[in-house]
């Protein structure tokens, strides 16, 4: 039986086997091993040759810790490694670094391994012997290094020399830096006189390129490495490419150097250079625009970024006009390129572009802004082919750069569907190549796992939820489709509602949104705590009880009896509900994984940072609170925040883009160690290299299932999907699994067409898109044809049915916000406060919400106007009558074939101020 001081060495050790694994050398240290018989020696021997250095030194671990135990067989372990040239392993067990010094050992470590490729052509029998000289190397590396040099070449024996370099005590890389000058390596050390590459004077700045970490480039040159040239090569001869690497590859810094050296070229050949960088989430162009093309290419040209954020002084297109590189979210663009085509305003054309980066390229699809962008490109393109015959001057189009971690396979079950989808996205990028390079050897994929959960036998909890959305179905008289608690219920819940709401069926609308609810409960308390699920139960509840509430006393709001019965059902349960929510025996096993799987990370790891990514906000932000209350987590050091969407299309407030910049801050300095995120985090914001990355219950995609690995950076990074009851998301991993399989195989498939074969293929999907296009713009003009007459349309309240009023009291403000300025409309609804509405806008801002003065129902905001207040409608909470048939499902303004006039300011400002005269008149 082991001793509690073995048991102690045996968890030190695995304390820190992540550091071990790379820094032990292996075929040095066995020799000293002299409790471990010959046989397991053989062993480890035999995983070197086969495996490598890692896999080996994990097996030596393994072993050393399995035992039988000798006395003193740790002292000896701490000897061998000392002896066996692995001092710095030594130290990890002995007098660890502290946490900066292990930081900076890493990143001198990355650095190297990074520059392997350029320090390849060093003198390395010269090198060696001065690192022999000045004890970086042991007398047993000098051997093997000058061996590997004379029987396998220079390049084999520099490889080999870094290897072991490395794994010396600090600080080696000074002193391995002072030997590289000594040895008058200058094409390494200095920048070459002709350019050399990845010179070590500034490896900070490009090495960052490659890791992800932010840089300070402000005196050195952009400088990429060998496989970001590779990449990079077709776009610097000018053709239409995508590069498609690994997430924390340096894709951006390779669209930096394109871009400079795309203007640079057009300056020489005194053409106008003109670069738009498209994103599709607004904190992105902040990110791009002051880390990596602002830093890199201010001294040369002017650079600005333009988002929804942006509070613009002056048109888009003066911005374009005035700046050689603009950074802006892709339906700015389209926005301003449509008001170039209709004429009605200044716009945008494409032509006025010389270059054209989309960054997450692979959201060039059906319905997306890139898309629409691109199929403008694509109609000139082809129509440039008819003027170029007619002999006719063709419209000028920019060079197109897409990038991506992943263009993923689409709905594809088989390789040639996934073959299919990849090229219709090079076909809509107008790309004449996908260029891509396997990183293995500059990145570790992560360790991965998959913790699933037992479906509990006791739910007391959910079996009270489930009593009282019982007793509503009884109440409305409704046979639901598919189990409590599921997906498959949440979509009956919804049609339900919207039939309900056409069929002026009150009762069982307003029980189909509770049933709504009490499912979406049911869901959360899957994964978050009882307490934090009946809190968001609590809060509707209150919330509808509120709306029946007037601000103004005086006013009656109705309360009906099945509304009567949905409060007191939610009141004469909620006690049961609170006891059980505080009972731990009950708390659900995802959670307990989840505390685990977290516990574990934290103290295994000197230095653990981690993302958690869960599926809606409002499990984000209970998550982080669960993680700030629970003081178990606090004792080991573990410093939350949650970043979440800044979309207004949920209950909970979003978080604005100087928000998420800020915890993503903190989360780079380290004062914040564990972030709680939903998909916003992952792709395209720039999160610093963490070690540990957890899906927990949510699974979409291959395509976000590459995106959050590749957020796990660092050295020994693991990867872990957490089981939630219901969401199937073990299966989905399973499939995103084979589908990510499925497109490297495409992707190799493209790679080996033939440029005839691959190029007419391109056009064929090219001609099908602008087809497609074609047959829905006749569409939409016979629709726009059929545009029925305001009049014939008519709004009634969503919840208690009355007509509220007709589109010929509806008017549009700048093509967005639908608004009823009538004198009658304003006696049919109240006015509440709302904070999380007080945001302010271009030209207005939001004063709080407009509900229906007999059931309290929210119609939408009041705004203001350029000093006009307005009650600015949303059209989801009404049902639309249209020539005396109810529609049941009208989301979006667009829904209705009507067109609505533009509000006329001067016409209602005029008479406001004749009402205001002749009220000063009559006082």
């Amino acid at each position: 039986m082991a001793s509690e001081a073995d048991e102690g060495h045996e968890h030190l050790i695995d304390g820190v086997r992540y550091k071990l694994k790379g820094i032990i050398a292996v075929d040095q240290v066995l020799p000293y091993l002299h409790f471990l018989d010959q046989e397991r020696k053989d062993q480890i021997k035999q995983k070197l040759i086969t495996d490598g250095d890692r896999a080996a030194a994990d097996l030596l671990i393994d072993t050393v810790i399995k035992g039988p135990h000798e006395k003193g067989w740790f002292r000896a372990f701490i000897d061998a490694l000392s002896h066996g040239g692995s001092e710095l392993a030594a130290d990890y067990l002995t007098k660890p670094p502290r946490p900066e010094e292990e930081a900076e050992n890493d990143m001198y470590v990355e650095l190297i391994r990074l520059l392997a490729p350029s320090l390849a052509g060093m003198k390395t029998t010269v090198v060696c012997e001065l690192c022999f000289s000045d004890e970086l190397l042991t007398a047993d590396d000098k051997e093997r290094i000058l061996a590997e040099t004379n029987n396998y070449g220079n390049g084999r024996g520099a490889q080999e020399l870094l290897k072991r370099i490395i794994r010396r005590r600090p600080p080696w890389f000074s002193e391995f830096l002072q030997v590289l000058l000594r040895a008058e390596e200058r094409a390494v050390y200095c920048e070459h006189e002709q350019g050399g590459q990845c010179p070590l004077s500034i490896v900070y700045g490009s090495a960052s390129a490659a890791v992800g970490e932010p840089s300070s480039p402000e005196k050195a040159e952009i400088s990429l490495w060998d496989y970001q040239m590779e990449v990079a090569k077709p776009a610097l001869e000018g053709k239409n490419i995508i590069i498609c690497l690994p997430t924390g590859s340096g894709k951006t810094r390779v669209a930096v150097y394109i871009t400079k050296e795309h203007l640079d070229l057009r300056r020489a050949e005194g053409k106008l250079g003109k670069v738009v960088v498209l994103v599709n989430k607004v904190p992105l162009v902040e990110q791009h625009y002051a880390k990596e093309f602002t830093p890199y290419l201010k001294h040369s040209y002017k650079v600005e970024r333009v988002s929804g954020d942006s509070q613009l002084k002056i048109s888009f297109a003066k911005i374009v006009q005035r700046n050689d590189i603009i950074i802006c979210t892709a339906q700015i663009l389209e926005n301003y390129l449509e008001r170039a085509t209709s004429g009605v305003d200044e716009g945008v054309k494409l032509s006025d572009l010389s270059l054209m980066i989309i960054d997450e390229c692979h959201h060039t699809q059906k319905g997306e802004a890139y898309n629409h962008i691109m199929m403008r490109y694509l109609k000139q393109k082809h129509k440039n082919k008819k003027l170029k015959k007619e002999q006719k001057e063709i419209v000028p189009l920019p060079q197109i750069l897409g990038l991506t971690a992943s263009p993923g396979v689409g709905r594809a079950a088989r390789l040639e569907k996934a073959k299919e989808h990849i090229l219709q996205i090079c076909a809509n990028l107008d790309a004449s190549q996908i260029m891509t390079r396997s990183l293995r050897d500059f990145k570790r994929e992560p360790r991965k796992s998959i913790q699933t959960v037992e479906d509990k036998k006791q739910d007391p909890f959910g079996d009270v939820i489930k009593r009282i959305m019982h007793e509503i179905h009884r109440h409305a008289e409704l046979n639901p489709t598919g189990d409590l608690g599921t997906q498959v219920y949440e979509q009956w819940s919804v049609q339900k509602e919207r039939q309900a709401a056409k069929e002026g069926d009150r009762k069982v609308r307003v029980c189909a949104e509770y049933l709504r609810q009490y499912n979406n409960g049911l869901i959360l308390r899957n994964t978050i705590r009882m307490h934090d699920a009946l809190s968001l139960l609590n809060n509707y509840y209150e919330e509808q009880y509120k709306k029946k509430s007037a601000p103004d006393e005086e006013q009656n709001i109705q309360i009906t009896d099945t509304e009567r019965f949905l409060f007191n059902l939610f009141k004469e349960n909620k006690k049961e509900l609170e006891i059980l929510a505080k009972n731990p025996e009950y708390e659900n096993e995802s959670l307990s994984k989840l505390r685990t799987e977290i516990l574990k990370e934290f103290s295994s790891r000197k230095q653990a940072r981690g993302i958690i990514f869960t599926k809606t906000r409002h499990s984000a932000i209970t998550l982080n609170q669960w993680i700030e209350e629970n003081p178990k987590f606090d004792d080991i050091g573990i410093k939350p925040a949650y970043v979440i969407g800044g979309g207004d299309q949920s209950d909970v407030k979003p978080m604005t883009a100087a928000e998420q910049k800020d915890v993503l801050k903190k989360f780079s300095t380290g004062e914040v160690n564990l972030l709680v995120a939903t998909t916003v985090a992952e792709e395209g914001l720039d999160i610093p290299a963490c070690n540990f990355v957890i899906r927990y219950g949510h699974v979409t995609n291959e395509i976000a299932m590459i995106q959050s690995q590749g957020r796990g950076r660092a050295e020994d990074s693991t990867y872990t999907v957490v089981d939630v009851k219901n969401s199937g998301v073990a299966e989905k991993e399973c499939v995103n699994e084979h589908r990510e399989d499925m497109m490297h195989k495409a992707i190799e498939k493209i790679k080996a067409l033939s440029q005839a074969d691959y190029d007419k293929q391109i056009t064929e999907y090219q001609l099908q898109a602008i087809m497609e296009i074609r047959v829905r713009q006749n569409r939409q003009k016979k629709k726009v044809m059929k545009n029925v007459n305001p009049a014939a349309v008519k709004f009634s309240c969503r919840h208690c049915n009355k007509q509220v009023c007709t589109g010929e009291d509806i008017s549009i403000i700048e093509d967005m916000h639908r608004v009823n300025a009538t004198v009658d409309f304003r006696k049919l609804f109240i006015q509440r406060e709302n904070s999380s509405l007080q945001e302010r806008l271009v030209d207005y801002e939001t004063n709080g919400i407009i509900a229906c003065k007999d059931c309290g129902q929210p119609w939408g905001s009041m705004m203001m106007f350029r000093g006009i207040e307005l009650p600015c409608l949303l059209v989801k909470n009404f049902v639309v009558n249209i020539n005396t048939e109810n529609i049941s499902k009208c989301s979006k303004w667009s829904d209705i074939p009507v067109k609505f006039p533009a509000f006329d300011y001067n016409e209602y400002a005029s008479r406001v101020i004749e009402i205001d005269s002749d009220d000063e008149e009559t006082n």
